[in-house]
């Protein structure tokens, strides 16, 4: 009955964010699979954390429209998420969902979730609010690099404070839900390491292309926002930015399970 519910539950959900043009086709589909997954096996507290990742992510992502204009021939996609973003994003929370099934009263289980979900939340806040810095960022390998805003690595104060900040949401929720407040800062540490691990993958082995028509660096492949084809210039040829947020997620697992054992 509770996966019945749950796939009722993300079924909707999927569709009204399809209707919002949050989600595309491909990415409601993916949607209703891995909310029927989080919902009907984790139940609400994990519906809870999914969904507040979503709801926020998406409404940062409309957020100061003006301001983020010219930062569209950078990224890769626009805010009509599709499935390799939400897969990106919520497959390592989807299988740890699963396996609170075969586990169910495994905290590490939940800190994995929760530790997931913080560092993708944390990297959508920082990238959707880093574009409020005064300043243009700096590379995160190179703290002295000034880059323009967008490009993939760059760091500022205003964008690592909003991943803190995403983070922390999280982690508040994640504890508020079990009672368990000694999970707030293994969370928060957690999805602030996966976000900025994201930005290092950004800055060194993500796959970078070059618009010769506007001499421009992007993520945009095969054809950048003025039609031109796109030249391959660094990183992996497969590693986009959806493998890049999937390790995102994955990292932030990982110290999560770190600092629960070791610290």
């Amino acid at each position: 009955m509770q996966l019945l519910l749950g796939f009722l539950l993300a079924l909707l959900i999927a569709f009204l964010a399809y209707k919002a043009r949050s989600l595309n086709k491909s990415g409601a589909v993916a949607a209703a699979i891995t909310g029927t997954i989080i919902f009907g096996v984790g139940g609400w507290q994990w519906a809870v954390l999914l969904l507040t990742f979503f709801i926020t992510s998406s409404a940062l992502s409309r957020a100061f429209k003006k301001r983020k204009a010219k930062l569209e021939e950078k990224f890769s996609k626009g805010h009509e998420r599709d499935a390799g973003q939400v897969f990106g994003n919520g497959g390592i929370a989807t299988l740890f969902a699963a396996l609170h099934y075969f586990y169910p009263t495994e905290v590490w289980v939940w800190v994995a979730f929760a530790a997931s979900l913080a560092a993708v939340n944390a990297d959508t806040w920082a990238t959707e609010l880093g574009v409020l810095n005064p300043n243009p960022p700096r590379m995160i390998t190179n703290l002295t690099k000034v880059v323009e805003k967008g490009t993939s690595g760059g760091i500022s104060l205003v964008g690592t404070l909003a991943s803190l900040a995403g983070s922390a949401l999280i982690a508040l929720l994640a504890s508020l839900l079990t009672d368990n407040w000694s999970l707030f800062p293994v969370v928060t540490v957690s999805g602030l390491a996966g976000s900025l691990f994201d930005s290092f993958l950004g800055g060194t082995v993500q796959a970078m292309y070059y618009c010769p028509k506007d001499n421009k660096e992007t993520e945009k492949h095969p054809l950048h926002t003025c039609g031109t084809q796109t030249v391959h210039i660094r990183g992996w040829a497969w590693l986009d930015n959806d493998w890049v947020n999937f390790s995102c997620g994955a990292f932030g697992v990982i110290v999560g399970l770190l600092m629960l054992y070791f610290v």
